[in-house]
């Protein structure tokens, strides 16, 4: 499709989907990355004067930079919220466990340790098998089979996101009256959000709209210059960065490079996530799995 024409697309379905539920239950998942910076601009162009709130979630471990560029903006526009979660990060990992790898690998190594038992669902994970019995995409790596071990004592799950994005923003929206949550996310980020629809529906109401969910790099980058949008100082000279999350994020696949472009730009975040991620991140290097094997840290 024509950039143009899937602009117009776009602008069409969030002000038809806005008006149909109501704005007054939506808000916008705010990162202060790219995707949501998009998805703010989107939704002023097609509902001028809107009044959804963008909410900002202070984890403790989104960049510096991150922090300053929503803190700006919260300062012009009093739509912004910014909120934090109940307890610090290093003390939710070592309560609820560590990212490894992706939301799933973690979330199966939870299921199978927390039950005690090789699960269906678990096994055609090891064993690469949809649940027709066809070649599913999501298979265990090789080299990671050995946490499915009844004696592997690392605390490994996929509850991080939960406990210090979700249960917070769903307080929030009990407070504020909100339903419908609005997010940046976009199928072509791969994974399981290959799957994305547009309005995601949960005992028949809806709970999330993902606008950008058919656009790609290259629409979102037209996009970015048509308008001039003004993103974070990361996604630009000397940084380069094309994502923003949560930094050093276990998860995150080319953790590597992250890893040393915050070693040469932002010293102090490095060694912060050296703290934070400590424990997957030796064993990422004991592995030589994302990150090189038995490197020797200059920074500890």
């Amino acid at each position: 499709m024509d950039n143009e024409l899937l602009l117009y697309d776009r602008l069409e379905v969030i002000k038809t989907t806005i008006n149909k539920y109501g704005e007054e239950n939506f808000y916008i998942s705010f990162s202060g990355g790219k995707d949501s910076t998009v998805v703010s601009r989107l939704v002023d162009m097609a509902l001028p004067e809107n009044k959804i709130p963008r909410v900002f979630i202070n984890t403790g471990i989104e960049y510096n930079a991150i922090v300053k560029f929503v803190k700006e903006l919260a300062v012009q526009d009093d739509r912004f919220v910014i909120i934090k979660p109940s307890k610090p990060i290093k003390e939710t990992l070592e309560r609820y466990g560590y990212p490894f790898k992706s939301k799933l690998h973690a979330k199966r190594v939870h299921e199978y340790h927390a039950r005690n038992n090789m699960s269906p669902t678990i096994q055609r994970y090891l064993n690469g098998c949809a649940k027709d019995g066809s070649v599913s995409r999501f298979k265990c790596p090789n080299i990671l089979k050995y946490q499915f071990d009844k004696d592997y004592t690392f605390n490994i799950s996929h509850l991080c996101c939960e406990k210090l994005k979700k249960q917070p923003v769903r307080k929030w929206m009990e407070q504020a009256g909100k339903t419908i949550g609005i997010t940046g996310m976009r199928r072509e980020e791969g994974g399981e959000r290959v799957k994305l629809t547009c309005i995601l529906i949960k005992n028949g109401k809806a709970v999330k709209f993902h606008p950008l969910a058919v656009v790609s790099d290259d629409w979102e980058n037209w996009f970015i210059e048509k308008e001039k949008i003004q993103l974070c100082e990361l996604y630009y000279e000397p940084y380069n960065f094309e994502r923003t999350g949560c930094k050093g994020c276990p998860f995150a696949l080319h953790l590597q490079d992250d890893l040393e472009t915050m070693e040469r730009y932002l010293p102090a975040e490095r060694k912060q996530c050296e703290y934070i991620w400590k424990p997957v991140y030796e064993e990422y290097r004991r592995l030589g799995y994302r990150l090189k094997k038995n490197e020797q840290m200059k920074l500890l």
